[in-house]
């Protein structure tokens, strides 16, 4: 019998984006997230930064940004976009405050 291992931890991120996407997808009927499903995820899960902005239109801003092919909601992979644009700017962040090579969070 095979042993069964453990989910890796990059196993488990995957698994917890799939789930945090789900989570706020398709309450408005498929599985995309609606400008109201995006606006619950953004003020629920990344609370800090939506209130750390200034300009009250960002967010609808960013959802157009997103929005690729113009239907007025975000699917798994425009979702995915936001999520590796934000990891971008932050391991740009701890680059630039490290500034000798990758800093270890």
């Amino acid at each position: 019998m095979a042993k069964v291992s453990s989910p890796t931890e990059t196993e488990r991120c995957i698994e917890s984006l799939i789930a945090v996407f789900q989570k706020y997808a398709g309450r408005d009927g498929d599985c995309t997230l609606s400008k109201r499903e995006f606006l619950n995820f953004m003020n629920t899960e990344l609370a800090a930064f939506t209130k750390n902005q200034k300009d009250p239109g960002v967010l609808d801003r960013m959802m157009k940004k997103l929005d690729i092919n113009c239907d007025g909601k975000l699917d798994f992979q425009e979702f995915l976009n936001l999520i590796g644009g934000l990891a971008q700017a932050c391991h740009d962040s701890f680059v630039t405050k490290a500034s000798t090579g990758c800093k270890k969070i």
